[in-house]
């Protein structure tokens, strides 16, 4: 599927979907738990439905029936062998979870995903999975999927590399389970805002985890989880697609509902770093009562620190090719480690639209720059589209932007929601 993008000007109302890490995270974790665990306003995505797929093959039961609100029949943290492989398709968070969660099962599970998760790296939970007591490796020998699991382990003491966290937080949740305690060092953490929600989600299911300035994080063993409700809040990553394409984009103005800025969500900075380049943003009641944003008024580059936020990295590309002189992205590494190296895949996209970029392995520049429709790749990558298409509502011409359907993934009602404001979307 392709989309068909013109210059647009937004307006209206527009209520921001359920977040996607804490959707995962409340999927996985009501699995484990004992009882029945109830979650409203999940996120419909298709990442969900692969997460559901794969708690479901280790004994959980999920009713996803009502888009509303999902019920789950936790396991009590007896999981079961799977008897089919594990197929992750496109979710990162559900692919590494399972991936830790598999280490306590006393027995061979396979676990694999689409192609781009069998290229991203695994190497340092393999690592860690071996030194706990787990047998784990590569099929290929290459640190990714296809991977095989054996366990139980046992606990003990592992370390990771700080560059991402998703290495790291799927130990928080399953060491909890483990038959002795576990102390885990970082190097370094980025991705600092995905540690503290999971903490956070994990104390609502009655997981204790002692957080040692972001260095260590001590899990002790034999915990149980509990049921619990939650309600999942707006997903401010979401939300920085239609805030910004109201932003930048002449004569708008959008009111948001749905987020909340005391949120864990490191996107959240998304409203601090548009007010910082000039932009009329009016928050109600800590955003519960609405977010509005006016569009068009002229902002300024400056720098923004995206160790806590590296999803960010291909739309705040778009809002540096807006704003004047320079925006400067720092301690971007962790954004290369997702679906695709999203520096790349960005840079490379808005460069066929005018775009003009300065890299190192952990910055990008971004200068101000006129941008003109083009024939865009959507790299497979849910961002890279969304963000494209938000580069070409301030586009002179028009701009056609394939792999369109992958919106989905975190997203799914992107289009629906985007042409309710008046974004000039046509769908191929």
């Amino acid at each position: 599927m392709k989309f068909i993008v013109k210059k647009s000007t937004l307006s209206g109302i527009a209520t921001i979907p359920g977040n996607k890490s804490g959707t995962a995270r409340g999927i996985i974790f009501g699995s484990l738990a004992e009882g029945t665990s109830t979650l409203t306003n999940p996120l419909t995505n298709t990442d969900s439905y692969s997460i559901v797929k794969m708690v479901c093959a280790l004994g959980a039961k999920v009713d996803t029936s009502d888009d509303k609100k999902w019920i789950i029949e936790g396991t009590g943290g007896k999981l079961a062998v799977p008897a089919c492989v594990l197929d992750a398709e496109n979710s990162g968070t559900g692919f590494y979870f399972l991936l830790a969660l598999c280490g306590l099962i006393p027995g061979y599970s396979i676990l694999t995903g689409d192609y781009q998760i069998c290229y991203r790296p695994a190497q340092p939970m393999l690592d860690a999975l071996n030194k706990l007591g787990a047998t784990a490796f590569s099929t290929r020998g290459s640190g990714s999927a296809p991977i095989v699991v054996k366990g139980p382990f046992k606990g003990g003491e592992i370390e990771f590399p700080g560059v991402n966290s998703q290495w790291m937080t799927p130990f928080l949740c399953a060491c909890a389970l483990a038959e002795g305690d576990t102390l885990i060092h970082e190097t370094n953490l980025l991705e600092r805002p995905y540690v503290d929600m999971t903490i956070g989600m994990l104390a609502h299911a009655g997981i204790e985890v002692e957080n040692r300035n972001y260095d260590e994080f001590f899990v002790r063993g034999g915990q149980k989880f509990k049921s619990f409700t939650y309600t999942l809040p707006g997903d401010w990553g979401t939300s920085g697609y239609p805030l910004i394409a109201t932003a930048i984009t002449k004569e708008s103005r959008v009111t948001f509902h749905g987020l909340d800025t005391n949120d864990f969500a490191g996107e959240k900075a998304f409203i601090q770093i548009l007010k910082e380049m000039g932009a009329n943003i009016h928050v109600k009641d800590n955003g519960l009562g609405g977010i509005t944003v006016e569009g068009g008024l002229p902002l300024q580059g400056i720098e923004i620190d995206c160790s806590g936020t590296p999803d960010a990295v291909p739309i705040l590309s778009v809002l540096g090719c807006y704003a004047q002189g320079k925006t400067v992205l720092k301690n971007i590494g962790a954004c290369r480690l997702k679906e695709t190296d999203r520096a790349k895949s960005i840079m490379e996209e808005l460069t066929k639209m005018g775009a003009k970029f300065e890299e190192t392995e952990n910055t990008l520049t971004i200068y101000h720059s006129k941008l003109t429709g083009a024939k865009i790749s959507g790299h497979h990558d849910h961002r890279i589209v969304m963000a494209t298409s938000v580069a070409a509502l301030i586009a002179e011409g028009e701009s056609e932007i394939d792999h369109a359907e992958y919106a989905s993934v975190s997203f799914p009602n992107f289009f629906e929601l985007m042409t309710s404001l008046h974004a000039n979307i046509k769908q191929k």
